[in-house]
């Protein structure tokens, strides 16, 4: 079987993001269209959380001090205590399978391992854990409500993540953590005024350095680019020692070097991503910020570990383009095989890979099974990222008209698009100028060289 009927088989497996399977620049930035912050849970601190928290932890607490936070769907810990708290919770389960609380864990700790380490098998086993977690307590169960939201939204399932969150948010409001996973779901859906008013709700309940860490999404998605870079750096540093930075330290360093990569200052986006050593998503920060200052080879190479320590599609596409860039097309072709075959293995896994495939096929493949792709996810998900994809997607097919609708969606900050993205920008830019559209072409492509000379 080719590797294109792999994805398309793939895909009906999983419930099939799309209609069938999953060419320009840039579209490695087309998978999240702007920058996302979110994507992973940051929960309660040691020692916080209501009382079923707080059993959980003491279930969790076993794996070591340091993965308590993490293994209660906290702030992320070490992948060596990750994988600790793996071992441990398997054989508690064991021996104890009504132990509904030792299922929430390892559920949680599955998704960790998964987002640590691209792992993706690990996801279908920890709906596994959750869903016995909460067949054993079906009533008041957050652990496990909180659980399947991470879950989902790591799948990148926002229907789900939004289902689960709010049910979480009813059972314990006091919980800030299930606003963290709501903002996600909520963004995800497009709801970008169901997400700040959700904001406003974990703030409420919560104010240290994870949920201010979350919130920079927001007042990014707000145009508020520099207190998003506040919060972030704040966060980071709350997390560093002389040492260096623990887990969510390193998370928050890349996120503030993503930040910075979206503003166009690549080499402080290059020194942040520098501090996040250990971090699964910092090598390929770094990749991109040393390929932008025409660091190719040194780009190659952090690229190349980054999918080493964990596989990725949106990397490998990077990756591939980066190759394309350089005039070494075979090793782009071939890296564009590695993300079909990367696709397929999460589609199987329920992963929602319907961006990845989409960007790959408009620039890289057929452009007519882009928007195919691409129209079924904004039918069940229709999110800015979508909305910019599937416009990329049509001008690539030869569809300006209809692509300037969704452009302008991805740019309409009467639907919450605020974020001045230079990715967006562009875009919109170049299928004007294809319209004869002059002067938006003008301002649009002017806007976009301004926010990010690297992207356009």
């Amino acid at each position: 079987m080719s590797v294109e009927n792999e994805v398309r088989a793939a895909l009906r497996r999983a419930g099939g993001w799309a209609r069938g399977p999953g060419r320009g620049r840039g579209v490695a930035g087309a998978l999240v269209g702007c920058l996302v912050l979110g994507g992973v849970l940051m929960g309660v601190e040691p020692g916080g959380g209501d009382g079923e928290g707080a059993r959980a932890a003491r279930v969790a607490g076993a794996a070591g001090p340091g993965a308590r936070a993490a293994m209660v769907a906290g702030m992320p810990v070490a992948l060596p205590e990750v994988a600790a708290a793996v071992r441990e919770h398997e054989a508690r389960a064991r021996a104890r399978p009504r132990d509904d609380a030792s299922w929430a864990v390892l559920g949680v700790a599955y998704t960790e391992r998964a987002r640590r380490t691209g792992r993706v098998a690990d996801y279908p086993r920890a709906e596994r854990a959750l869903r016995t977690s909460l067949r054993l307590r079906p009533a008041g169960n957050t652990a496990a409500l909180e659980g399947l939201a991470a879950l989902a939204n790591a799948r990148r399932d926002f229907r789900a993540a939004k289902r689960w969150g709010e049910e979480a948010v009813r059972v314990a409001p006091a919980r800030w953590t299930s606003y963290a996973l709501l903002i996600d779901a909520y963004d995800g859906l497009g709801r970008y005024k169901a997400a700040r008013a959700t904001l406003d709700r974990m703030l409420a309940a919560h104010s240290g350095p994870a949920a201010r860490a979350r919130a920079a999404q927001v007042s990014w998605d707000r145009g508020a680019r520099e207190d998003a870079a506040v919060a972030l750096s704040d966060a980071a540093a709350s997390e560093t020692t002389a040492a260096g930075p623990s887990a969510a330290g390193a998370l928050w360093w890349t996120r503030a070097g993503e930040l910075a990569w979206e503003r166009g200052e690549a080499e402080e986006s290059l020194g942040y991503c520098e501090k996040a050593r250990g971090e699964p998503d910092a090598d390929a920060c770094r990749a991109r910020a040393l390929a932008a200052l025409g660091r190719t080879a040194e780009g190659v190479r952090a690229y190349r570990v980054a999918l080493a320590r964990r596989p990725s599609a949106p990397v490998a596409l990077r990756l591939g383009e980066l190759y394309e860039s350089m005039g070494r097309t075979g090793e782009a072709r071939e890296q564009y095989g590695v993300v079909r075959a990367l696709v397929a293995r999460s589609a199987a896994a329920g992963v929602n890979e319907s961006l990845v495939l989409g960007a790959l096929e408009a620039d890289h493949g057929d452009p007519g099974v882009a928007v195919r792709v691409l129209r079924a996810e904004w039918e069940r998900q229709p999110g800015l990222r979508v909305a910019d994809a599937l416009g990329w997607a049509l001008h690539r097919a030869g569809e300006d008209e209809e692509a300037l609708g969704f452009a302008r969606r991805a740019t309409d900050r009467a639907r919450g698009g605020e974020v001045r993205c230079a990715l967006r920008a562009y875009h919109r830019g170049v299928i004007e100028r294809a319209l004869g559209l002059a002067a938006p072409a003008r301002r649009h492509l002017e806007e976009a060289r301004r926010l990010n000379p690297y992207v356009a």
